[in-house]
């Protein structure tokens, strides 16, 4: 696989690439920093400033200089500022690392990749920098707030290869979750419903309409009014098994978007959502053998 073109001077920072802008060809803007003030509206055209003179905003050639003239069709790279973050205090477990693929356990509270206000305190980042792998990908995701196995592909030529075996769905996934014990609710049980999420709005929500979520739902034991549930995912819909659950009567504990939503600041790390990525399971599109990995955190029952 080609790797991303960037400057050769430029490399990753925090192990994070450099932002890469393309100056649209039909351009009439005299200078780069014209172009970034109005291409960059949140940023203050004070620190657009402050980057050329610094050197920090780069063509293939190098830095470019406060007045450099504006290029069409060109691009120029430069690293965003960080936001302030707050450490997530919990490690990663490396589960297993090969020259192709990683598989970590990943607590709570931590996201996978970069977005938003979360950067730095990311999977993605957090083993770039620790492990020395700088062209570390994901294979796929999992929310912030649900712990377990997360799969990273190490081979940025095999990338592809692993990403399309999440999005065609040929992965086994197995969840577990903790929630209220219903003796009353008939498991196993299969819950379909369509699920949609609206850019902007923080939860997702089942609508009337033709299903695109399905959920297998066990029961692996109970104890003190609450139950272990096994979660069989055959799509992937977001917030899809808390949907899933919460419509059966059930919530995951300590849910605080469904049925509910609840805020809970982002420095508050107790009572963590118990939900589990426990097993993933699939045919390794390289080698063709058989892989099953078993996360080794626990939820609290």
């Amino acid at each position: 696989m080609r790797r991303k073109q960037r400057p050769a001077l430029l490399a990753q920072r925090h192990g994070l690439d450099p932002a890469r802008l393309r100056l649209p060809p039909d351009g009439t803007w005299a200078t780069v920093r014209d172009h970034l003030v109005e291409r960059l509206p949140r940023v203050a055209p004070e620190r657009i400033d402050a980057m050329l003179a610094e050197g920090a905003v780069h063509d293939l050639t190098g830095p470019l200089a406060p007045d450099a003239a504006y290029v069409p069709g060109s691009s120029v790279w430069f690293h965003r500022d960080l936001p302030d973050e707050v450490p997530v205090p919990f490690d990663i477990r490396v589960v297993h690392r090969d020259d192709a693929i990683l598989v970590v356990d990943k607590p709570h509270f931590l996201a996978t990749i970069p977005r938003g206000s979360h950067v730095v305190e990311t999977a993605l980042v957090r083993l770039r920098t620790s492990l020395g792998l700088p062209h570390l990908s994901p294979a796929h995701r999992l929310d912030r707030v649900t712990a377990g196995l997360v799969m990273f592909v190490v081979d940025p030529a095999l990338r592809g290869k692993y990403q399309t075996m999440f999005k065609d769905r040929v992965v086994r996934k197995e969840y577990e979750a903790v929630a209220p014990h219903d003796p009353a609710l008939e498991l196993p049980r299969t819950v379909t419903s369509r699920i949609v999420k609206v850019k902007g709005v923080i939860t997702a929500q089942e609508v009337p309409g033709p299903p695109n979520a399905e959920t297998r739902v066990e029961l692996a034991g109970h104890r003190g009014g609450w139950a272990r549930y096994r979660l069989l995912p055959s799509t992937g819909r977001t917030h899809q098994l808390r949907l899933h659950m919460a419509s059966l009567g059930v919530p995951i504990r300590n849910d605080d978007f469904y049925p509910v939503l609840r805020e809970k600041p982002l420095d508050d790390f107790r009572d963590p959502l118990q939900l589990l990525a426990k097993v993933l399971e699939f045919t390794d599109p390289v080698t063709g053998e058989h892989r099953r990995f078993t996360s080794g955190l626990e939820l609290a029952l």
